[in-house]
């Protein structure tokens, strides 16, 4: 499977505005690769095992749920996928020895495009419960700043703070730090 997945990344492209990160023509689906690599096989293969760390877990009341996350190579790339509750993708490859900067510039393009420039939308309201392995608080609060402005969704973590609406000149980041502070779990 690993072998499979290093040839698919071998086809990915760089963009200027994406750099150091390489990306495919579209989000490789993970059971392709699956199918292609191990064939009948596949079915009772567990994707999960493949899974190197989480960046980050989003969950809602509703059950819904959607994963960031990295495998690690044999050639000690990265790639990142993203799972919901239909599908597992692969958006991006990060280079080798890039350690975790380059996990923080796939978050960064990610929040800032709401994944556009990896051929996903994110929409919806704000999770209700957030878990990651990135430690780096105030980086979280950017990033999660970022996406919720971009994908339009403000009200929605006022409401999860129970903050009523503001007036002009209130700064966002702070209802975003209320907010992570509620809903962070380890």
């Amino acid at each position: 499977m690993l072998e499979a997945l290093e040839r698919r990344t071998k086809q990915f492209r760089s963009r200027e505005e994406l750099w150091p990160l390489r990306v495919p023509g579209a989000p490789v689906r993970l059971d392709d690769v699956l199918e292609e690599a191990l064939g009948d096989g596949a079915l009772a293969f567990d994707p999960r095992t493949l899974r190197s760390r989480t960046l980050l877990h989003l969950s809602w009341d509703d059950g819904g749920s959607w994963d960031a996350w990295v495998i690690a190579l044999p050639s000690k790339a990265k790639l990142y996928c993203d799972s919901d509750d239909e599908e597992t993708r692969v958006l991006a490859s990060g280079g080798r020895n890039e350690g975790e900067e380059s996990d923080r510039v796939f978050l960064q393009l990610l929040a800032e495009s709401a994944g556009e420039l990896f051929g996903i939308e994110m929409s919806g309201g704000a999770p209700s419960r957030v878990r990651s392995s990135i430690t780096d608080r105030a980086f979280l609060v950017e990033f999660f700043v970022n996406l919720f402005e971009v994908i339009g969704v403000e009200r929605s973590v006022r409401a999860a703070i129970a903050r009523t609406p503001v007036g002009k000149g209130h700064d966002f980041q702070h209802d975003v730090e209320e907010w992570l502070e509620l809903t962070l779990k380890p």
